[in-house]
Order: C-alpha cells, then sequence, then structure tokens
C-alpha cells in the first residue's frame, strides 16, 4: 500500500520508498475539478503515484496539473511518463525549466565537507529524463488550486527551485530548500548557492504557514514557519 498521509483536508504527503535518498516525498493536491502532483519521486515512482490515486478515489486521468519543485531526478523524474496519463499541465520555475526540458545541463552541487560525508560522490547534474514545461513561474505567481496557491523562489538549491504556499490548507511545500532530518528542520543540502538557499529558508518562513511538506524527510504539522525560520544547518 502506498505510504500516504493526510497533512489537511485535500493535501497528502505520499512517501517514495527506497534508500537512494532520505524520506523522499511527493504532495497531491485533491481538487473538485482535478488532482494537482507537486513533485513526481523517481523515473521508476509512476506506477506508486498511480496506486496512490486509486487509494484516494481517483485515477491516472484526474491529475490536471504536475509542479516541479526543481530539476533534480528525485523529485521530477517520473513527470515524463506521468504526463502521458492525461496531459496534464506541467508548471516549473522559470530558470529550471531549461534543465527540465533537457535544453541544457544544470549545475552541479557545491558540497560542504560535512555533506561529502553522506554523498561523496556526485560529479555531475542529478538530472532526471527530460519532459516538456507548460508553464514557467516566478515568485508571487499563483495557480487555480488550494484557494490560489503561491509561487514562491526558493533559488539556492538550484537556480529555479520553488517552493508553494497553498491557502486553503495553511501549508507551505518547499522542495529541497528546507529539509527534516533526525527530527530537526534544517537547511537543504547539496545546493549550487548557499548563500542563496539560506536566504530562501527564511523567505519560506515567511509564509507564516502551520503546515510544512519537504521534498526529504517528515512533515511539520504545527507553527512550520517558526520551525523553518529557526532551522538549523548541520552540515555546514
Amino acid at each position: 500500500m502506498p505510504d500516504l498521509l493526510e497533512l489537511a483536508p485535500s493535501l497528502y504527503r505520499l512517501r517514495i520508498p527506497g534508500d537512494r535518498a532520505h524520506l523522499l516525498n511527493c504532495y497531491l493536491w485533491l481538487g473538485a475539478d482535478g488532482v494537482t502532483l507537486i513533485d513526481t519521486g523517481w523515473p521508476d515512482s509512476a506506477e506508486l503515484i498511480s496506486q496512490a490515486l486509486t487509494a484516494l478515489g481517483r485515477s491516472r486521468t484526474d491529475v490536471k496539473r504536475i509542479v516541479l519543485t526543481h530539476f533534480h531526478e528525485d523529485h521530477c523524474g517520473s513527470a515524463a511518463r506521468i504526463v502521458d496519463w492525461s496531459d496534464a499541465e506541467v508548471v516549473a520555475g522559470v530558470a529550471d525549466s531549461p534543465y527540465i526540458r533537457g535544453d541544457e545541463p544544470g549545475p552541479v552541487p557545491v558540497l560542504t565537507d560535512g555533506e561529502r560525508t553522506i554523498r561523496p560522490d556526485i560529479e555531475s547534474s542529478p538530472h532526471g529524463p527530460a519532459c516538456r514545461v507548460d508553464g514557467e513561474v516566478v515568485d508571487g505567481d499563483v495557480l487555480d488550486f488550494a484557494g490560489g496557491t503561491r509561487v514562491v523562489a526558493a533559488p539556492g538549491h538550484t537556480p529555479g527551485s520553488i517552493g508553494l504556499y497553498l491557502p486553503a490548507a495553511d501549508a507551505v511545500l518547499t522542495g529541497d530548500a528546507v529539509a527534516e532530518f533526525n527530527g530537526q528542520v534544517i537547511l537543504g543540502v547539496f545546493n549550487t548557492d548557499r548563500r542563496a538557499a539560506t536566504v530562501s529558508l527564511q523567505t519560506l518562513a515567511a509564509t507564516g504557514a502551520q503546515i510544512a511538506g519537504f521534498g526529504h524527510g517528515e512533515a511539520v504539522v504545527a507553527d512550520a514557519a517558526a520551525r523553518i525560520a529557526a532551522a538549523v544547518d548541520p552540515f555546514a
């Protein structure tokens, strides 16, 4: 059975299993007019997402929109397969869209010494399979789901990383700009611009959200903005 967690009415976290990444997640918003999928896991995650839709009483053809928080393989890996289910619209940050489409290579993360202890092998840009992008978004753009979801530019992890604030759930989905690790909320790891990533963490905290869903780790379901604002940086 898919590992689903209801964070708020209509908002679900889906855990992507495996040991290739720390507690990897994607998210589903169940709207009256269709499903919005935020990130898509690895290239082999499409069937799991299909099973999750079935468990929630929806189907593949209900996927109306896919929002990709950034271009890395563990987040946009199954997007190219899933768009074929229903011709869903694909949305991504403007600066990451060329990497998602496969038009050019994205930048390689710049690792700290601490990060090298957990991933010493990153030598190339961790791309997912190429996928079309229908809508390129920037900070402040509003998407038509969850009461008018606001795009929050969160560069640093990648140049075009985005977060989303869902007012109907009072929830922020941070992509990899923020993570949960061993009970702590932390600055996301494996960044291309660490200084920008630190600023983006505070930008996401400024949403004031009560709930936070991270690309990796356990969700925070109360006082999320304060937890993000006080995030630690254990791999500095």
